[in-house]
């Protein structure tokens, strides 16, 4: 953990750059200062096709971001990594957020860890001897 997902519409994905946003997404989480073990940091990107943005007058976009964490962080943990998180997404978008019309948006989801299962052998890449 954690996962990230980018949902991100079909008309902006010639100009969204998502591989290169996933690279930041990743560069920010590990930029926590061991908040997150490196090896559990997954994200990815869903390119909707079927959407509807207000009320589908204009050829309106969206960016929505889900961070899926494990519980048990402090708010302030939880309040730094969200706010590093979409300042890196809004600062990714800034160009076509100035050039078209573009709702970001972000959001935490928290849950149990008796809530989940995991087998990953990729942490043992990345612990210290």
């Amino acid at each position: 953990m954690p996962h990230v997902i980018v949902e991100y519409t079909d008309n902006i994905a010639a100009e969204a750059r998502i591989a290169d946003l996933l690279a930041t997404i990743n560069g920010v989480l590990i930029a926590q200062g061991g908040v997150f073990p490196t090896g559990g940091i997954r994200s990815r990107a869903i390119r909707l096709t079927d959407y509807r943005v207000a009320d589908g007058a204009e050829d309106d976009a969206f960016v929505h971001v889900t961070l899926k964490i494990g519980s048990g962080r402090s708010e302030a943990v939880r309040k730094k990594v969200c706010d590093d998180l979409f300042a890196a997404i809004r600062d990714h978008f800034a160009e076509l957020f100035a050039r078209r019309y573009l709702a970001l948006s972000m959001e935490l989801i928290e849950f149990s860890e008796g809530g989940t299962h995991k087998h990953n052998n990729i942490h043992a890449r990345f612990k210290k001897a």
